[in-house]
């Protein structure tokens, strides 16, 4: 059921050495089952943000709460597991170029298998018929055999959604998953992640740079500024005078 399980971000900070203050004081709450746009110019923090939900990026300050544990405050062991449920989708596919696309799909299960069957890529039958189950889901079963660096940029992201998928994710963090690639390509990956959203009821935070995207895609929206937050509410609410405060006077409306 939507709205019992509750990402809470309460009032996050981000120094990076150096001084470079990436986020500051930000606070929001994710309903469980909410697809989640985070917009806003580059630099603005967005990948941050994502990467402090899941710890690939250590918070100087505040508290990140799923499902009543403290991520931020969890040892390495109990953060492994936390992982496991939080899928995440990159910008430039991170892929490993020289695998198989089945390989780069079954990275995926390595919080559930032996690892050191994986490392020399022997996973259980369970796993390689369930990566085949993703690739089906987007369309690549054909391509399961080639290297990843055979596929096109808009292939190469789907099989990162498949990948994600295959945690049985309950959150999945997309970070600018579409800036890649163009806008055809862009809709096909966001329909993926919102039949993800909709039928897996999988919370999904993805951070957008176009307002089309948010509005066709997106449940609410926040937008970071300089690292601070600066809208929450509905895509709707982004009115003329929000979108200039949130990308500038000088900015222009598409879509």
């Amino acid at each position: 059921m939507k709205g019992i399980r509750l990402l809470k971000v309460e009032h996050l900070t981000k120094v990076y050495e150096g001084g470079t203050v990436a986020l500051e004081d930000v606070s929001f709450e994710v309903p469980d089952g909410e697809f989640l746009a985070i917009i806003g110019l580059s630099g603005s923090g967005k990948s941050t943000l994502l990467r402090c939900i899941n710890r690939l990026i250590e918070p100087t300050e505040g508290r990140i709460t799923w499902d009543g544990v403290d991520i931020t405050a969890a040892p390495q062991e109990e953060l492994r597991r936390i992982r496991r449920r939080i899928g995440m989708v990159f910008q430039h596919f991170n892929l490993v170029h020289r695998s198989k696309v089945l390989t780069n799909v079954l990275q995926g299960s390595l919080g559930y298998v032996n690892p050191a069957l994986s490392i020399i890529n022997k996973f259980p039958k369970e796993q390689v018929r369930r990566a085949y189950e993703q690739l089906d889901r987007v369309g690549l079963r054909d391509q399961a055999p080639k290297r990843a660096d055979e596929l096109s940029g808009g292939q190469q992201q789907r099989v990162g959604v498949a990948r994600a998928m295959m945690q049985n994710p309950q959150i999945v963090l997309a970070d600018e998953p579409v800036a890649s690639l163009d806008p055809v390509l862009a809709h096909s990956i966001m329909q993926y992640l919102e039949v993800i959203n909709r039928d897996d009821d999988v919370t999904v935070l993805c951070s957008l740079h176009f307002l089309d995207l948010v509005h066709r895609y997106a449940d609410r929206a926040i937008a970071l500024k300089d690292g601070h937050l600066v809208f929450e509410g509905p895509p709707n609410e982004i009115d003329d005078e929000k979108f200039k405060e949130i990308y500038g006077k000088e900015a222009e409306r598409v879509g």
